[in-house]
């Protein structure tokens, strides 16, 4: 259990992966997730809006097994969750993990979640025997850049476009799972 402090008091969320049961929790978490960060998703607010309950709950139980793909989430108990990060194998690179979707919910931010959630992905990855874990941020999230980066995340240089807004680029970025 992640024990992170607000300023008000403790507030506590287990970092876990997704079980069948979270369906209707991951919808809504992803619908929070593209309406306050539209250009980090791959889809619009309208695309997952309108796709029914039963492919949430399909997506949730493809993940929540096995070791090609993961996600995890911060489930504080009860309501809504309030992070997620998902790990899925490299496409060409068999060692490495990408991280995709990080998410913690605004006003859980700056507590340690990100940290405990790439932790997840991280030790998951390791059992599957990769080594290695990879992300991308949109050039110019300077937020996102500093957090990955005291998570020991290292810019490589590599700079590609944003797979749905050709305007914007993504740099890559890399450290040991």
């Amino acid at each position: 259990m992640t024990s992170v402090t607000d300023g008000t008091g403790t507030r506590r969320a287990v970092i876990r992966r997704v079980e069948p049961a979270d369906a209707a929790r991951m919808r809504a978490l992803r619908l929070e997730m593209l309406a306050d960060a539209p250009l980090a998703f791959l889809e619009t607010i309208a695309e997952a809006a309108a796709r029914p309950h039963t492919e949430y709950a399909a997506r949730v139980a493809q993940v929540s097994a096995g070791p090609n793909t993961a996600q995890f989430v911060a489930d504080p108990g009860g309501g809504r969750l309030v992070g997620h990060a998902g790990g899925i194998v490299h496409p060409t690179e068999r060692r490495v993990t990408v991280i995709y979707a990080v998410y913690i919910t605004p006003t859980w931010r700056g507590l340690g979640l990100l940290a405990d959630l790439v932790s997840g992905v991280a030790s998951w990855s390791r059992a599957c025997g990769r080594d290695e874990l990879m992300l991308e941020v949109v050039v110019g999230n300077d937020r996102a850049y500093r957090a990955y980066q005291r998570l020991g995340f290292v810019d490589t240089g590599v700079r590609v476009p944003h797979p749905k807004i050709p305007t914007l680029r993504e740099l890559q970025m890399r450290r040991p799972a």
